[in-house]
């Protein structure tokens, strides 16, 4: 087999564009976020439920004396309630909003890993026949031969659309006399 010389420059330029992304389920589909967002991992371990929130906040929960919102993100997806299991986990992002980090938690029904995924191994968002809104997508990374998908937390964690949509919950309310 004849190797050309630039290979190894090439293999080298492709690991450097490899970036880690945490891998979750929900329901039985793998999805993943980058790493670089993450603050931390933690075991589901109850939230406090607050009134008149749109469905996909699930309430909040006290992280060392923040209050955290937590998000399912299976309803933001239009699904069903994730069910709270034994391996049911929330992932605390940093999120960016209006120059300052918020934390927001997500809740998913188990961690599976971190891997790691070249760019080239990254195919663009399918432009029909996802259930997930298009600016969700990040992309559709390779891992194991299987497709996992990459979602775009900026859009699903949007804080100002996610905003407006409880704004929008409350004036739907019915009025208390």
């Amino acid at each position: 087999m004849n190797k050309s010389h630039h290979e190894p420059a090439l293999q080298e330029a492709g690991q450097q564009d490899a970036q880690q992304y945490l891998t979750f389920l929900l329901g039985r589909e793998t999805f993943a976020i980058g790493i670089s967002g993450i603050r931390e991992i933690i075991e589901f371990g109850g939230m406090t439920s607050v009134p008149l929130m749109p469905p996909f906040l699930r309430g909040v929960l006290n992280l060392r004396g923040a209050v955290v919102p937590v998000v399912d993100i299976s309803v933001r997806f239009g699904r069903e309630e994730t069910p709270i299991g034994p391996q049911t986990c929330v992932v605390i992002l940093e999120v960016a909003h209006e120059g300052e980090i918020q934390y927001v938690g997500v809740l998913v029904d188990s961690v599976n890993e971190v891997v790691e995924i070249a760019a080239e191994d990254i195919e663009p968002p399918p432009s029909f026949g996802s259930m997930l809104r298009p600016e969700f997508i990040q992309g559709m990374g390779k891992v194991n031969g299987q497709f996992v998908v990459l979602l775009s937390v900026d859009y699903v964690l949007s804080i100002d659309e996610m905003a407006q949509i409880s704004h929008v919950a409350e004036s739907s309310e019915p009025a208390h006399e």
